[in-house]
C-alpha cells in the first residue's frame, strides 16, 4: 500500500476500515543472507537501503524489545550537518541530504523540518573558531553563514543579550538544518524494508554468537537460532555487552544521555539553537513543547534514565540564553544510552571475526546520521568495502594514530 491524499480521502470516508499493518510479525527462518542485529534506526535503515537499493532481500533485523523502543524514540530529533573534520562532515552532509530526499524514497510522513540551527558563539576565539568550522562546511556543500549580534538580535529577540558572563556576540547558521519527527523515522525505514522481504523479528534478543574456526556463522537468540552468511551488529548504547559475547572489547562506554519536554507553548523558537557557553540545545516540536538537552550523564550505565545534578546543568545552560524558559512547566523527561567513543567518533567496520560487522560509537550523532549510517553500512555488507564518505571510521584508527577528535578533547568518552 502507498500512502497519498487520495487514499487518506477515501479512508477518511469509509471509516478508516482499510489500513493494514505498517509491517508484518514473521516468524525466525532458520538462515539468512545477512543478520541484522539492533532494530533501531541505524539497524533498520540498513535493512531498508540492502533492499532497496543494492537488491539484498533475504535479510532480518533482531530486536530485542519492540520497534522504537531504543534511542530512535529517544532524542531530541535534530539534524545538521555543521561538523569541521574531513572524517565526520562529509559523512553528515551525506546523511542530511538523504534526509531532505527520506520522505519521497520511502513514501512515509517523517516530517522533516528544515527550520534551521543557530550555534552560538560568545567570545571571538569561538567566532574564529566557527568560521573554520563554516568554510570545513562550505568545501562539502553544506552551506551556512557567520551572523553578527544585530543578525541574531533580529532572527531571535528573546534571547539574552545583556548576560554579562556569556554575551551573545554571534552564530553559525546553518538553514538546512532542522527536526525530524524520530518515530516516524523508524516507521517508515522499517516499512519500506518489509515491503521488500524483510523480516523483522520484535521481542528475539541476540544471546550469542556462532563463530566456528574464526568465522561467524549466525546468532543464538531467545527465539532460536539463526544462521547468516553476515552479521552485521549496530546496537548503541548497548554495543559493549552484545560484541563481549564474541569475545570482544571495544573502544567504547556507554553513557546515559537526558532529554526534555517543556508544556505546549505559543511559537517562540523559529529554529533550532545551541549555547556556545556550555552544552544546551532547543527546539520548539509541532505541538508547542520545547525540547532540549544537555550533556551525558558522567558515569557509565544501561539504565535508560538520568539523574538530577544534570537536569539542574541543563536547566542551568537554558536559563543562561533564554530566561523565559523558567516559566515553562516540564512535561516529561527520558534517558537514551549513548555509546561514546574514545574520540567521539563512529564506526562503520568490519571486525577481525569473518563475517562479523560493527556499527557504533555514534555518541550524540547518532539520530542525526541515521540515514547516511544505514547507507554506508550496507555498501559495506553488499560490496565488503567501505563507502567513500566513511573510510575514516574504522575500528583500528586508534592503532594506527589517527583518531576523528573533532571536539579536541582527548580519548575521555565522557567529555565528547
Amino acid at each position: 500500500m502507498r500512502y497519498n491524499a487520495l487514499k487518506i480521502l477515501k479512508e477518511g470516508l469509509t471509516g478508516n476500515k482499510g489500513w493494514t499493518p505498517v509491517w508484518r510479525e514473521p516468524d525466525p527462518k532458520p538462515e539468512y543472507d545477512i543478520v541484522i542485529v539492533g532494530g533501531g534506526g541505524h539497524g533498520l535503515a540498513t535493512a531498508y537501503y540492502l533492499s532497496n537499493k543494492f537488491g539484498m532481500t533475504n535479510i532480518a533485523v533482531v530486536e530485542k524489545g519492540w520497534i522504537g523502543s531504543g534511542n530512535v524514540g529517544r532524542n531530541t530529533t535534530l539534524i545538521r550537518a555543521n561538523y569541521l573534520l574531513e572524517g565526520n562532515q562529509p559523512f553528515y552532509e551525506l546523511s542530511l541530504k538523504l534526509w531532505e530526499g527520506l520522505e519521497q524514497d520511502f513514501n512515509y510522513n517523517a516530517m522533516v523540518s528544515q527550520r534551521g540551527i543557530l550555534n552560538l558563539y560568545h567570545s571571538d576565539a569561538q567566532r574564529d573558531a566557527y568560521a573554520r568550522r563554516g568554510n570545513a562546511m562550505h568545501l562539502t556543500g553544506s552551506g551556512g553563514a557567520l551572523l553578527d549580534e544585530v543578525q541574531i538580535r533580529e532572527k531571535c529577540p528573546y534571547l539574552d543579550f545583556d548576560n554579562a558572563r556569556f554575551p551573545i556576540k554571534g552564530a553559525l547558521w546553518q538553514p538546512r538544518g532542522g527536526t525530524v519527527r524520530h518515530d516516524a523515522v523508524a516507521w517508515g525505514f522499517a516499512r519500506g524494508a518489509d515491503q521488500k522481504g524483510v523480516d523483522i523479528l520484535q521481542n528475539c534478543e541476540v544471546t550469542g554468537f556462532q563463530i566456528e574456526n574464526g568465522v561467524c556463522r549466525g546468532v543464538e537468540t531467545s527465539r532460536g537460532a539463526i544462521r547468516a552468511r553476515k552479521v552485521a551488529v549496530c546496537v548503541a548504547g548497548s554495543s559493549g555487552r552484545v560484541m563481549s559475547l564474541a569475545g570482544m572489547r571495544l573502544p567504547i562506554e556507554s553513557h546515559v544521555l537526558q532529554a526534555f519536554v517543556s508544556e505546549g507553548l505559543k511559537p517562540i523558537l523559529p529554529s533550532v539553537i545551541t549555547f556556545g557557553a556550555g552544552h544546551f540545545y532547543v527546539s520548539q516540536s509541532d505541538k508547542g513543547g520545547l525540547v532540549f538537552g544537555g550533556d551525558i550523564d558522567g558515569y557509565n550505565t544501561y539504565a535508560q534514565r538520568g539523574n538530577l545534578p544534570v537536569v539542574e546543568d541543563v536547566c542551568e545552560g537554558g536559563m543562561a540564553i533564554l530566561p523565559m524558559i523558567g516559566r515553562a512547566r516540564l512535561l516529561r523527561m527520558w534517558g537514551g544510552v549513548m555509546d561514546m567513543s574514545m574520540d567521539g567518533s563512529p564506526f562503520i567496520d568490519r571486525t577481525h571475526i569473518d563475517g562479523l560487522y560493527f556499527n557504533g560509537g555514534w555518541c550524540y550523532g547518532g539520530f542525526k546520521a541515521t540515514p547516511a549510517s544505514g547507507f554506508c553500512y550496507a555498501h559495506l555488507l553488499s560490496k565488503d568495502a567501505p563507502h567513500p564518505v566513511a573510510t575514516r571510521l574504522r575500528l583500528d584508527r586508534f592503532r594506527r594514530g589517527a583518531p576523528i577528535d573533532e571536539k579536541g578533547a582527548g580519548p575521555q568518552p565522557n567529555l565528547h
